[in-house]
């Protein structure tokens, strides 16, 4: 019965059981061992090759800050502006009034709304440049006409047909002004 086991095995049973060649064993075991040393060209090549990802991916987080700020930048102005704009309605909603009601009490109700805008102003650090009687200051005003004047001497604000207002300290419109020539007479 021996024989008839032996018979019927595979040339290719034989090979599987038998164990590999020794010198396939030794490559395996020498190929790390083969591995080269990397030269100082590898070695910068591999460090370029970091640096550069790192350079990349800084340059895309800074791209991200910048956006990310002018986005924030963006929304801080806008509530800014609706701020200011909901205390403005109310000067609105006053002037409307105003103009509903009868002429007697339309004087009072102007008055009244300009309080209030000026409140609203205040709140917002803005305040009126004082103008009349001033000495003329090319910063604070803007001389639209020269008027001779009996009375003031020359470069005196002896009239203001526009005023001008400044935010803290920083003029954000010139007083449009009449300037006296002092009572030279021409």
């Amino acid at each position: 019965m021996n024989e008839d086991y032996v018979e019927k095995k595979k040339p290719d049973d034989d090979m599987a059981s038998q164990s590999p060649p020794q010198e396939n064993n030794v490559k395996k075991s020498e190929e790390p061992a083969e591995e080269k040393p990397k030269t100082r060209e590898e070695e910068l090549n591999e460090e370029i090759k970091s640096l550069n990802e790192k350079y990349l991916r800084l340059a895309a987080d800074f791209d991200n800050f910048r956006k990310r700020s002018a986005k924030e930048s963006s929304e801080r102005a806008e509530r800014a502006i609706e701020n200011f704009a909901v205390e403005i309605l109310e000067v609105a909603d006053n002037i409307e009034r105003a103009l509903k009601s009868d002429q007697s009490s339309l004087h009072d109700g102007v008055e009244q709304i300009h309080k209030i805008l000026l409140k609203v102003l205040n709140n917002h650090s803005i305040s009126p440049i004082d103008s009349l009687n001033e000495q003329f200051d090319p910063n604070l005003h803007e001389a639209i006409a020269y008027i001779p004047s009996e009375t003031e001497s020359d470069g005196i604000v002896i009239d203001e047909v526009i005023r001008g207002y400044c935010m803290k300290d920083k003029v954000i419109r010139c007083a449009k002004v009449a300037v006296s020539k002092g009572n030279k007479e021409e």
